[in-house]
């Protein structure tokens, strides 16, 4: 009973996990973006779903057709009228990472405030689904299951994107060797930019399931980047289908240390980032 617990709840957070780096991993493996702003869009669609039922009744599954694609252009043009006009004057890739990641740090905070402004620093929550529901001997609220539900759905249409579709050919394509892409036809620049929308749509999906489990305030966006890093690592830098694995697996480690000592959870994820980092830098999955 215990083991089916655990691996219930791995799972009900490694889905949350697996879609919020699978947006990270896009805009850094093919756009080469180090954004520490990622999770403020994952802030923005949580705290928009939070605004959308409270204010107009909106069902939370119904906002993720209005936040993600709203998203979308906001991610694609913030990559053509900002991190473009940086790769340019960067003049190498090295050098663009560095300032690209500076720039989003300052980006975070833009967006951070301009939350601040619009809900204040309050803590908010709502009801959704907050009923128990029996599973193999198990209670659990049925707002965790719909949202691992939905965050499968989303992650396998996303791998079939990637795998099935000339566009997401052309996705993984630009992330394993840009040069080759471009020989073969494909416009750099232009993916560039959908990636990162594409990044910033999955960023805000994964906003709107977490705003149906927990309380969300402006705040919440840096620790899930954090997090979203870990798994990206975890998968493979710049390995798009190893962060939705290794989402699944960071969700499981979390879920046994949360039985084991529940105040070691964020601790032993470092631990298991710095681990990494060390023994096997390129990732379960590689780069």
């Amino acid at each position: 009973m215990i083991v089916l617990e655990i691996v219930i709840g791995g799972l009900l957070t490694g889905g949350i996990y697996a879609l919020l780096a699978a947006g990270f991993s896009l805009q850094y493996g093919v756009a080469r973006v180090m954004n520490v702003s990622h999770g403020e869009f994952i802030m923005l669609g949580a705290m928009s779903t939070y605004s959308l039922y409270v204010a107009l009744g909106v069902n939370p599954l119904v906002s993720l057709a209005i936040v993600g694609p709203v998203l979308f252009p906001i991610g694609f043009l913030l990559n053509k009228l900002l991190f473009q006009r940086i790769r340019k004057l960067a003049g190498s890739g090295d050098v663009f990472e560095g300032w690209s990641m500076l720039v989003s740090f300052g980006l975070l905070f833009i967006i951070q405030n301009i939350a601040l402004l619009s809900w204040s620093a309050d803590q908010r929550g709502y009801s959704f689904l907050a009923f128990p529901i029996s599973l193999a001997g198990l209670r659990i609220p049925a707002n965790r299951l719909v949202a691992l539900a939905v965050a499968l759905a989303i992650g396998f249409s996303f791998f079939l994107f990637l795998m099935r579709t000339s566009l997401g050919k052309a996705v993984r394509a630009a992330a394993q060797e840009e040069t080759g892409a471009q020989l073969i036809g494909i416009n750099i620049r232009w993916m560039h930019c959908l990636c990162f929308g594409f990044g910033a749509s999955l960023a805000g999906l994964a906003g709107v399931l977490i705003s149906t489990m927990f309380t969300v305030s402006p705040f919440i966006g840096l620790p899930y980047t954090i997090i979203a890093i870990i798994v990206v690592v975890l998968g493979g830098l710049g390995n798009i289908i190893g962060s939705l694995v290794g989402g699944l697996i960071l969700g499981l480690v979390s879920s046994i240390v949360l039985h084991i000592e529940p105040s070691l959870e964020l601790v032993s994820l470092y631990v298991l980032f710095m681990l990494i980092l060390l023994i096997r830098p390129r990732g379960i999955f590689g780069k």
